[in-house]
Protein backbone atom coordinates (compact mmCIF):
# COMPACT_ATOMS: atom_id res chain seq x y z
CA UNK A 1 0.00 0.00 0.00
CA UNK A 2 1.64 3.48 -0.91
CA UNK A 3 0.36 6.40 0.77
CA UNK A 4 -0.43 9.28 -0.67
CA UNK A 5 0.33 12.73 1.56
CA UNK A 6 -1.91 15.55 1.77
CA UNK A 7 -0.11 19.21 0.84
CA UNK A 8 -0.01 19.56 5.01
CA UNK A 9 1.65 16.45 5.33
CA UNK A 10 4.31 17.10 2.60
CA UNK A 11 5.20 20.36 4.73
CA UNK A 12 5.50 18.67 7.92
CA UNK A 13 7.94 16.57 6.37
CA UNK A 14 9.50 19.22 4.05
CA UNK A 15 10.14 20.29 7.63
CA UNK A 16 11.95 17.35 9.17
CA UNK A 17 14.14 17.01 6.12
CA UNK A 18 15.55 20.61 6.48
CA UNK A 19 16.14 20.03 10.01
CA UNK A 20 18.39 16.81 9.15
CA UNK A 21 19.77 19.23 6.14
CA UNK A 22 21.12 21.47 8.66
CA UNK A 23 22.09 18.52 11.12
CA UNK A 24 24.18 17.30 8.22
CA UNK A 25 25.69 21.30 7.74
CA UNK A 26 26.62 20.90 11.42
CA UNK A 27 28.17 17.70 11.40
CA UNK A 28 29.91 18.67 8.64
CA UNK A 29 31.58 22.06 10.59
CA UNK A 30 33.27 18.84 12.11
CA UNK A 31 34.46 16.21 9.74
CA UNK A 32 37.82 16.84 9.63
CA UNK A 33 40.98 14.35 10.46
CA UNK A 34 41.61 13.80 14.32
CA UNK A 35 37.99 13.30 14.69
CA UNK A 36 36.43 10.10 15.70
CA UNK A 37 33.03 9.72 14.61
CA UNK A 38 31.54 9.08 17.68
CA UNK A 39 31.84 12.36 18.39
CA UNK A 40 30.51 13.26 15.41
CA UNK A 41 27.19 10.88 16.88
CA UNK A 42 27.30 13.29 19.84
CA UNK A 43 27.14 16.35 17.67
CA UNK A 44 23.98 15.41 15.67
CA UNK A 45 22.15 14.22 18.81
CA UNK A 46 22.39 17.45 20.59
CA UNK A 47 21.68 19.44 17.26
CA UNK A 48 18.47 17.64 16.62
CA UNK A 49 17.14 17.71 20.00
CA UNK A 50 17.69 21.06 20.64
CA UNK A 51 14.82 21.48 18.21
CA UNK A 52 12.71 19.44 19.92
CA UNK A 53 13.23 16.69 17.75
CA UNK A 54 14.25 13.23 18.14
CA UNK A 55 17.15 11.29 15.99
CA UNK A 56 15.04 8.56 14.05
CA UNK A 57 17.82 6.20 13.97
CA UNK A 58 18.61 5.67 17.23
CA UNK A 59 16.85 2.29 18.78
CA UNK A 60 15.42 2.02 14.95
CA UNK A 61 15.34 -2.04 15.09
CA UNK A 62 18.18 -1.79 17.70
CA UNK A 63 20.23 0.49 16.10
CA UNK A 64 22.35 2.37 18.54
CA UNK A 65 23.28 5.87 17.44
CA UNK A 66 22.02 8.71 15.97
CA UNK A 67 23.92 8.62 12.83
CA UNK A 68 25.32 5.95 9.99
CA UNK A 69 28.91 7.27 9.51
CA UNK A 70 30.31 5.11 6.86
CA UNK A 71 33.74 5.59 6.12
CA UNK A 72 35.84 4.45 2.79
CA UNK A 73 34.69 0.93 1.32
CA UNK A 74 31.74 1.20 4.36
CA UNK A 75 28.63 1.63 1.91
CA UNK A 76 26.06 2.63 3.91
CA UNK A 77 24.78 2.04 8.50
CA UNK A 78 28.19 2.25 9.73
CA UNK A 79 27.98 2.40 13.39
CA UNK A 80 29.81 5.85 14.91
CA UNK A 81 32.76 4.58 17.43
CA UNK A 82 36.69 5.19 18.14
CA UNK A 83 37.42 5.30 14.14
CA UNK A 84 39.60 8.50 13.82
CA UNK A 85 39.17 10.19 10.53
CA UNK A 86 42.46 10.72 8.91
CA UNK A 87 43.16 12.57 5.46
CA UNK A 88 42.03 11.26 2.43
CA UNK A 89 38.88 9.86 4.00
CA UNK A 90 35.20 9.51 2.26
CA UNK A 91 32.72 9.75 5.14
CA UNK A 92 28.99 8.46 4.22
CA UNK A 93 26.84 10.09 7.19
CA UNK A 94 23.07 9.10 6.99
CA UNK A 95 20.67 10.82 9.18
CA UNK A 96 17.17 10.90 10.21
CA UNK A 97 14.92 13.08 12.30
CA UNK A 98 11.14 12.68 14.30
CA UNK A 99 9.10 15.83 14.76
CA UNK A 100 5.39 16.48 14.37
CA UNK A 101 4.35 12.82 13.78
CA UNK A 102 7.04 12.59 10.39
CA UNK A 103 10.34 11.44 8.97
CA UNK A 104 13.25 13.36 7.56
CA UNK A 105 15.81 11.42 6.20
CA UNK A 106 18.56 12.27 4.16
CA UNK A 107 22.55 11.20 3.20
CA UNK A 108 25.61 13.09 2.34
CA UNK A 109 29.41 11.76 1.42
CA UNK A 110 32.15 14.53 2.78
CA UNK A 111 35.54 14.19 2.29
CA UNK A 112 38.37 14.69 5.13
CA UNK A 113 41.27 17.06 3.38
CA UNK A 114 42.75 16.14 0.60
CA UNK A 115 40.87 13.40 -0.92
CA UNK A 116 42.47 11.41 -4.10
CA UNK A 117 41.07 12.62 -7.18
CA UNK A 118 39.52 9.48 -8.57
CA UNK A 119 37.56 9.38 -5.70
CA UNK A 120 36.18 12.76 -5.54
CA UNK A 121 34.82 12.03 -8.98
CA UNK A 122 33.10 8.79 -7.87
CA UNK A 123 31.81 11.20 -4.91
CA UNK A 124 30.47 13.89 -7.64
CA UNK A 125 29.39 11.07 -10.05
CA UNK A 126 27.07 9.67 -7.36
CA UNK A 127 25.54 12.80 -6.57
CA UNK A 128 24.68 13.68 -10.14
CA UNK A 129 23.16 10.08 -10.28
CA UNK A 130 20.92 11.57 -7.13
CA UNK A 131 19.81 14.54 -9.21
CA UNK A 132 19.19 12.41 -12.73
CA UNK A 133 16.77 10.13 -10.27
CA UNK A 134 15.20 12.86 -8.76
CA UNK A 135 14.71 14.48 -11.99
CA UNK A 136 12.17 11.40 -12.40
CA UNK A 137 9.96 11.84 -9.59
CA UNK A 138 7.21 12.95 -11.85
CA UNK A 139 2.85 11.61 -11.77
CA UNK A 140 2.96 9.37 -14.52
CA UNK A 141 6.92 8.36 -14.57
CA UNK A 142 7.35 4.49 -12.72
CA UNK A 143 9.79 3.54 -9.47
CA UNK A 144 11.88 1.93 -12.66
CA UNK A 145 12.57 5.13 -14.77
CA UNK A 146 14.41 7.04 -11.17
CA UNK A 147 16.36 3.82 -11.36
CA UNK A 148 17.51 3.39 -15.02
CA UNK A 149 18.41 7.10 -14.86
CA UNK A 150 20.70 6.44 -11.32
CA UNK A 151 22.35 3.42 -12.64
CA UNK A 152 22.55 4.78 -16.83
CA UNK A 153 24.56 7.71 -15.07
CA UNK A 154 26.55 5.70 -12.52
CA UNK A 155 27.33 3.06 -15.29
CA UNK A 156 28.43 5.17 -18.22
CA UNK A 157 31.25 6.60 -16.21
CA UNK A 158 32.19 2.93 -15.12
CA UNK A 159 31.09 2.55 -11.25
CA UNK A 160 28.31 -0.18 -10.13
CA UNK A 161 25.67 0.31 -8.31
CA UNK A 162 24.36 -1.44 -5.49
CA UNK A 163 21.41 -4.29 -5.62
CA UNK A 164 20.83 -5.09 -2.03
CA UNK A 165 20.36 -1.92 -0.68
CA UNK A 166 17.67 0.43 -1.68
CA UNK A 167 15.58 3.95 -1.24
CA UNK A 168 12.05 3.93 -0.18
CA UNK A 169 8.89 5.79 0.35
CA UNK A 170 8.75 8.33 3.89
CA UNK A 171 6.23 9.86 5.75
CA UNK A 172 5.32 8.78 9.78
CA UNK A 173 7.79 5.87 9.51
CA UNK A 174 11.36 5.84 8.30
CA UNK A 175 10.76 3.36 5.54
CA UNK A 176 7.90 2.54 3.55
CA UNK A 177 6.41 1.18 0.22
CA UNK A 178 7.56 1.53 -2.13
CA UNK A 179 10.85 0.02 -2.57
CA UNK A 180 13.15 2.69 -5.11
CA UNK A 181 15.81 0.77 -6.33
CA UNK A 182 18.96 2.05 -7.92
CA UNK A 183 18.88 0.10 -11.29
CA UNK A 184 16.00 -1.25 -13.29
CA UNK A 185 14.40 -0.26 -16.49
CA UNK A 186 12.71 2.70 -17.65
CA UNK A 187 8.81 2.17 -17.38
CA UNK A 188 8.62 -0.63 -15.11
CA UNK A 189 7.85 -0.88 -11.51
CA UNK A 190 5.18 1.11 -9.03
CA UNK A 191 3.42 4.39 -10.70
CA UNK A 192 4.77 7.57 -9.16
CA UNK A 193 1.60 9.50 -8.40
CA UNK A 194 1.39 13.59 -7.32
CA UNK A 195 1.55 12.96 -3.09
CA UNK A 196 4.05 9.84 -3.11
CA UNK A 197 7.02 11.01 -0.86
CA UNK A 198 9.94 8.88 -1.55
CA UNK A 199 13.81 8.89 -0.87
CA UNK A 200 16.32 8.30 -3.04
CA UNK A 201 19.89 7.71 -2.19
CA UNK A 202 22.15 6.22 -4.66
CA UNK A 203 24.96 3.70 -3.19
CA UNK A 204 27.52 3.95 -6.07
CA UNK A 205 30.99 1.81 -5.81
CA UNK A 206 34.50 2.87 -7.36
CA UNK A 207 34.58 -1.41 -8.07
CA UNK A 208 32.63 -4.12 -8.10
CA UNK A 209 28.73 -3.62 -6.91
CA UNK A 210 29.01 -6.62 -4.58
CA UNK A 211 29.02 -6.31 -0.94
CA UNK A 212 29.32 -7.84 2.69
CA UNK A 213 27.80 -7.58 5.90
CA UNK A 214 30.32 -6.56 8.85
CA UNK A 215 30.00 -8.64 12.20
CA UNK A 216 28.08 -6.16 13.74
CA UNK A 217 25.03 -6.87 11.71
CA UNK A 218 24.56 -3.11 10.37
CA UNK A 219 27.49 -1.91 8.37
CA UNK A 220 27.80 -2.94 4.40
CA UNK A 221 30.99 -2.41 2.56
CA UNK A 222 32.16 -3.34 -0.65
CA UNK A 223 33.76 -7.17 -1.38
CA UNK A 224 36.94 -5.95 -2.82
CA UNK A 225 37.30 -2.99 -0.60
CA UNK A 226 37.22 0.06 -2.83
CA UNK A 227 35.26 3.41 -1.74
CA UNK A 228 31.25 3.77 -2.15
CA UNK A 229 29.55 7.15 -2.04
CA UNK A 230 25.99 7.43 -0.94
CA UNK A 231 23.94 10.68 -1.36
CA UNK A 232 20.18 10.88 -0.12
CA UNK A 233 17.25 13.55 -1.04
CA UNK A 234 13.57 13.44 0.50
CA UNK A 235 11.03 13.98 -2.68
CA UNK A 236 7.62 14.66 -2.86
CA UNK A 237 6.28 13.69 -7.05
CA UNK A 238 5.02 16.42 -8.28
CA UNK A 239 2.67 16.85 -11.27
CA UNK A 240 4.88 18.58 -13.43
CA UNK A 241 8.50 18.52 -11.77
CA UNK A 242 9.69 16.87 -8.69
CA UNK A 243 9.22 18.60 -5.21
CA UNK A 244 12.78 17.81 -3.53
CA UNK A 245 12.23 18.28 0.19
CA UNK A 246 15.97 17.74 1.04
CA UNK A 247 18.38 20.52 0.42
CA UNK A 248 22.20 20.14 0.49
CA UNK A 249 22.79 24.52 0.69
CA UNK A 250 23.05 24.20 4.24
CA UNK A 251 26.33 21.78 3.76
CA UNK A 252 27.67 23.24 0.93
CA UNK A 253 27.64 26.53 2.74
CA UNK A 254 29.55 24.98 5.24
CA UNK A 255 32.14 23.41 2.80
CA UNK A 256 32.47 25.97 0.90
CA UNK A 257 33.07 28.25 3.98
CA UNK A 258 30.60 31.00 3.50
CA UNK A 259 28.13 30.08 6.31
Amino acid sequence: MIELKTEEEIELLRENNILVSKTLAEVGKHIKAGVTTKELDAIAEEYIRSFGAEPAFLGYEGYPATLCVSVNEQVVHGIPGGYVLKDGDIVSVDCGTFMKGFCGDSAYTFGVGDVAEEVSRLMAVTKEALVKGAEQAVAGKRVGDIGYAVQNHAEKHGYSVVRELVGHGIGRKMHMSPEVPNFGARGRGPLLKKGMVICIEPMINMGTRQVVWERDGWTVRTRDGKPSAHYEWAVAVGEQKPDILTTFDYIEAVLNQTL
